[in-house]
């Protein structure tokens, strides 16, 4: 199937970047052309292994993945559900959750992905902003009370499906699904177009209200490169992607590109992470390939790899943060693998990334995927020279990349705001190295100026994560009336260690030896957490906006 899309033999980087081609169908459906296509032609190929952390476990063939979602479609159609609907699946890690997305695709109704974090007031901001009609969750208490104390405040909510569980005022999806026709027609749906919305994604929202990310129905064919390029799944492999139904990260690692490039999904459905559990996972379903964030690394190297049988594991990849280079030169001496990084927003697919005809440079994102024509600008949109900080921008008036978002649902301004004279704008700097490669610097607004310098923070963090007693930190500008801004570490340290100007001190120093000294943080002040977003973030912004009162405050 995956040659029918795509064009273009591989022999190096150069030859990914000119010859590769998505050949997109008219009227595409990934549920009915891919998922259906697979079950017709071997019902019997596996597309999830699935198990929790009680043990419970489940193998689903693709023909099973058909029957299922047919089964979905049927059920959303009888209850009134239509293209163009707005359904919310808050289903944490579940399986139900492929079905109910893949069922929602083939009635062209608009899946919007939820974290089961959100709070009451989270979703009557969501309910109202995307026009929810349907919210399907897990069968969790407390996310129960968030959602049905929001539905008062949420006028387009009608329907409530519990998965797992049953509950007075709710649908049950284990007895709607069991008496739901097991095959659905296609020709009872209005076609989708390309160009129609498939997915909402709500952004974490590190400034104001969460924005809403639309993607249409061709959107899956932009990850063939996450999965088959950057990823490296594997044709009858497993691939595991850490993170929960929720985040957009999910159908960049969990669906799309890993069943059209052949592979089997793995999902580890567990609450809070513990590193040794998800090592014995890995060892115990034989993993072949494996996507998380640096945090997740950074766990696993503090473990004795060589307690768990990882020989099946093939290839290792890195987003969502920069990869500090002392990760991956500690995994790669406990594996041999090479942490291969990425770069990408919920707006897009892997937009840049280290390609397998490339040397990794750790730290660095890697080089851009092929249809994405990306430069670095400067504030005054002039091309930025090799080495010079400057804004990501992606060129669309010549191609726009398969997977690049629609705009955001229902605000044409902030749409107009990134994209704008041919460029969509990413908001995140970085500067390009005389190789070509790519270097993470920050959100536009993170960069800090000082006495001259652009100082990013992620070299500062990452010089600061090195020293033992830091065990989170961020790294922001405080006003200064000789330097502009002077660089400020915000640390919450590891347990055993005390807040002192000794250790302040120690910490300043630490990075003068790390770092290019004019970097070092001349404010440092220590706190027990982080302002966070839902997704984890840390709100910069916010320790900003307490720094106007100037340095120390």
């Amino acid at each position: 199937m995956l040659k029918k899309l795509i064009e273009g033999d591989f022999h190096s980087y150069e030859e990914f970047i000119r010859n590769f081609k998505i050949n997109i169908p008219p009227q595409f459906n990934y549920a009915y052309d891919v998922v259906d296509q697979i079950a017709r032609a071997t019902p019997d190929r596996v597309a999830l292994v699935w198990c929790d952390e009680t043990g419970d476990h489940r193998i689903i063939t693709f023909s099973e993945m058909k029957e299922y979602s047919d089964r979905v479609a049927s059920f959303l159609t009888g209850v009134g559900i239509k293209k163009g609907d707005a359904v919310m699946l808050i289903l944490k890690r579940r399986y139900e959750f492929w079905f109910a997305l893949l069922g929602l695709h083939k009635i062209g109704a608009v899946a919007v992905p939820a974290t089961h974090l959100l709070t009451a007031s989270d979703l009557v901001y969501r309910n109202n902003a995307a026009s929810v009609k349907m919210v399907i969750t897990v069968a969790d208490e407390e996310v129960i009370r968030h959602v049905e104390a929001a539905e008062q405040d949420s006028p387009t909510l009608q329907l409530k499906v519990l998965v797992n569980g049953e509950r007075d005022g709710w649908l049950s999806w284990g007895q709607e699904l069991e008496k739901a026709n097991p095959s659905f027609d296609r020709a009872c749906c209005a076609p989708v177009e390309n160009d129609d919305i498939s997915l909402l994604y709500f952004t974490s929202g590190t400034t104001g209200h969460p924005k809403m990310v639309a993607h249409d129905f061709v959107y899956p064919l932009g990850h063939i490169v996450t999965a088959k390029y950057w990823q490296c799944v594997q044709e009858g492999g497993l691939h595991l992607t850490v993170a929960e139904t929720g985040w957009a990260k999910a159908v960049w690692g969990k669906i799309y590109g890993q069943w059209l490039a052949g592979s089997a999904v793995f999902v580890y459905d567990f609450d809070r992470f513990n590193a040794p559990e998800l090592l014995k996972m890995i060892a115990q379903y034989k993993v072949t390939t494996f996507c998380a964030p640096p945090t997740i690394y950074r766990y696993l190297i503090k473990e004795d790899l060589t307690k768990y049988n990882l020989e099946n594991l093939q290839y290792c990849v890195v987003a969502g943060e920069p990869l500090n280079p002392e990760v991956y030169y500690q995994f790669l001496k406990m594996t041999g693998i090479k942490l291969r990084e990425g770069y990408g927003q919920t707006e897009l697919t892997v937009a840049i990334g280290t390609f397998p005809w490339m040397e990794p440079k750790p730290g660095s994102m890697g080089k851009p995927s092929p249809g994405y024509e990306i430069e670095i600008i400067d504030e005054h949109g002039v091309r930025c020279e090799v080495g010079e900080v400057g804004e990501i921008v992606i060129r669309t008036e010549r191609q726009k990349p398969v997977g690049l978002f629609k705009g955001y649902y229902r605000d044409p301004e902030k749409t107009a705001e990134v994209y704008r004279d041919g460029l969509y704008h990413t908001g995140d700097t970085a500067w390009r190295d005389e190789d070509g490669y790519y270097w993470f610097v920050g959100r536009v607004d993170d960069v800090i100026k000082s006495s001259g310098y652009r100082i990013g923070p992620f070299e500062v963090e990452s010089a600061l994560l090195e020293h033992p007693a830091v065990l989170e930190c961020a790294v922001t500008g405080v006003p200064d009336p000789d330097r502009g801004q002077v660089v400020k570490a915000t640390v919450v340290l590891t347990a055993g260690y005390t807040p002192s100007p000794e250790l302040a001190k120690e910490l300043q120093d630490h990075v003068k030896k790390t770092t290019a000294p004019y970097k070092y943080p001349r404010v440092v002040e220590f706190v027990a957490e982080l302002p966070k977003t839902i997704s984890g973030k840390i709100r910069r912004v916010e320790i900003r906006e307490k720094n106007q009162a100037g340095p120390g405050q």
